[in-house]
């Protein structure tokens, strides 16, 4: 039996969906890259934020410790080397708690880099996932026109694959 002809936008039907099926697993990839990346960012920002929020007692023990201290040298000033003892002891404290405040102030700048870092593989990770999401209904349109050998299918999936590709490209140059 003689095989019907075989049209020639099938060719570049199957080509064209052939291209738009590897730039969506390249963007799934990436999608999955940005989104693991994303979530390590997460969980540095919050080891800073932990790291903040100890220095932050620490700091305040220290000037708990110093207030004590300077009560303690003003009820008894007879004995001069308690005295020097009490002063030394209060600079000590004072330096340490100007220290945590420096150290603080390092963390807080530190954590603020990396919610910018989070924020930029999150905006990656979007346009990443809705160029999956837009290639795959490109994917769907072309192989239904070929099933149904329906051009304006095909000539659909195109179109969709048009703005999956735009999405795709975005998520590279974020």
């Amino acid at each position: 039996m003689p095989e019907a002809p075989k049209e020639p936008w099938i060719t570049w039907l199957a080509l064209t969906t052939t291209f738009l099926a590897t730039l969506a697993v390249i963007a799934s990839l990436m999608d999955f890259n940005n989104s693991t990346q994303w979530q390590i960012a997460t969980a540095k920002e919050a080891n800073l934020l932990a790291d903040y929020q100890a220095k932050s007692l620490k700091e305040q023990s220290y000037s708990l410790n110093r207030d004590l201290l300077a009560a303690i040298r003003l009820l008894d000033n007879k004995n001069p080397k308690f005295q020097k003892y009490l002063t030394d002891k209060i600079k000590e404290y004072e330096e340490e708690i100007s220290r945590d405040a420096k150290e603080k102030h390092g963390i807080e700048k530190s954590a603020e880099d990396r919610n910018k870092e989070q924020e930029g593989y999150k905006r990656k990770n979007a346009d990443f996932a809705l160029a999956v999401m837009v290639l795959q209904l490109a994917i769907l349109c072309s192989a239904v026109g070929a099933l149904i050998k329906k051009k304006i299918m095909w000539l659909l999936g195109l179109i969709l694959g048009g703005w999956g590709i735009f999405y795709f490209f975005k998520g590279f140059i974020r």
